[in-house]
Parts: C-alpha cells; structure tokens; sequence
C-alpha cells in the first residue's frame, strides 16, 4: 500500500454576536450600526468564551466586522480565555446591508424580512431592499479567501453577524461555492468551528450553531428576522 499523510488543516471558529435589542420600548428602531449587546448578549459572550477557556483553546488571530455588537463580544471572549489579542476588523465581513424600510411597499414588507433566510436564496434576492446575497458573497468570500492565503494562523476566531456567517457556512457546505442556505439557524452568541485545508475546496465543518447557555435550543422555534418582523409589526400597528 502506498504511503498515506494526514491533511493538515486549521481551525476557524466562527461565532455571531451575542444578542442585542433593536427596538426600543416605544417601538423606535435602534441604529444597527451602533447598538451594543444586551444583558443575555453579554452573558452568551461571555458563556461562549468559557467554554473556549474550558478547552484550552488559544487564538491566533481574532477578526470582527468592526461593528460595536462584534468588538464587544469579542473582547468579553477574551477576557475569559485570558488573551491579551486585539481584535481585527475587516468591514467586508459586515452584515448584510439593509436598504430603507419606507421605500418598502407594503405589499412587500414580508418578502423583505423573511425573503432571504428562506431556503435556498437566489442571489439576485435582496436584503430590505438593500443589498444582494450575489453582493454579499462578492465581498465576504475574498475576505475569506485571504485569511485562509495568510500562513501564519493555526487557529482563528471569527464574530461576526447571522447573514454574513450564512454566507460562510454555505461557502463551506458547498466546498467552495456560492450557493446560499437561507435556512442555516445561527443563535445569538453560537459557535461554528470550522477546518481548512490548503486547496480551496478543502473545508471540513465540524461544528454548527453551538450556543453556550442553551445547547439543545430547547426553547426557540422562530428565526431572527421572523422575531424581528412580528416586532415591527406590532410597534407599526400600536
């Protein structure tokens, strides 16, 4: 029998942002780009970072998107693993850019909100009459190729956001391509680990949707955005 060598792959785990509140109590939409976790938001960071700690996991690099709910989620990992890393950002890996919900008719409105995460998503679709999946994978998916291009890493830590780690995970269950799973649950706070080999198409995905303080996802049945869609009606209607 010929010799036979083990891939060598790295690992990157790749989490969403702990939990955030994005209406307030008059129904008043809070900016996306500035709001910072919550109470449950900073606990699921937190949680999410012990268990990094429990296992010994040691990061190399950490990458965020550069908004604050991805800064602040990061670091509350850190400080429980105990590394002194700042944290990167990379704006090509921002959330999927909504576009202005007054232009929305409202014969559309639901189609806006829930159109994207559902199934499997044309990339001609777009995100609140904002951006494309096709213009969500032409930025997110050369940012991921030039982190698997630098050497230097063995183990990465990702926080990032629901549509953007869609991408990823899509990206990966596909062995490079860009096909688009709407319906890939990512939980406030979760864990994704992924491994990288050296050609393109070499990923192995380990791990979907951990989700620290709540393993089994016992309690939750709905999305994000159909949670986020019931708020919007609800405060539009009162």
């Amino acid at each position: 029998m010929p010799d036979y060598q083990l891939p060598k792959r790295r690992r990157i785990f790749l989490m969403r942002h702990g939990d955030v509140t994005y209406f307030d109590d008059s129904g008043r939409a809070i900016d996306p780009e500035s709001v910072p976790l919550n109470a449950n938001g900073r606990e699921q960071a937190s949680a999410a970072g012990r268990v990094f700690a429990e296992q010994q996991v040691r990061f190399d690099r950490v990458i965020v998107s550069g908004l604050p709910r991805t800064i602040e989620t990061a670091r509350r990992v850190l400080v429980e693993t105990g590394q002194q890393i700042e944290p990167e950002i990379e704006p090509a890996l921002q959330e999927i850019r909504g576009g202005r919900l007054g232009s929305i008719p409202p014969s559309d409105i639901e189609a806006a909100f829930l159109g994207v995460f559902d199934g499997i998503v044309p990339e001609s679709m777009r995100f609140l009459d904002g951006e494309t999946i096709g213009e969500l994978f032409d930025r997110v998916l050369p940012a991921i190729a030039a982190l698997r291009a630098d050497t230097s890493w063995d183990t990465v830590l990702l926080v990032l956001h629901g549509g953007v780690n869609r991408a990823i995970l899509s990206h990966a269950l596909t062995a490079g391509g860009r096909t688009f799973f709407g319906h890939l649950s990512q939980a406030t706070g979760c864990i994704n680990a992924l491994d990288v080999g050296a050609a393109p198409r070499d990923w192995v995905l380990r791990m979907l949707n951990y989700s620290p303080p709540s393993p089994l996802h016992r309690d939750v049945r709905n999305t994000t955005m159909e949670i986020l869609y019931a708020q919007f009606i609800r405060f539009q209607r009162s």
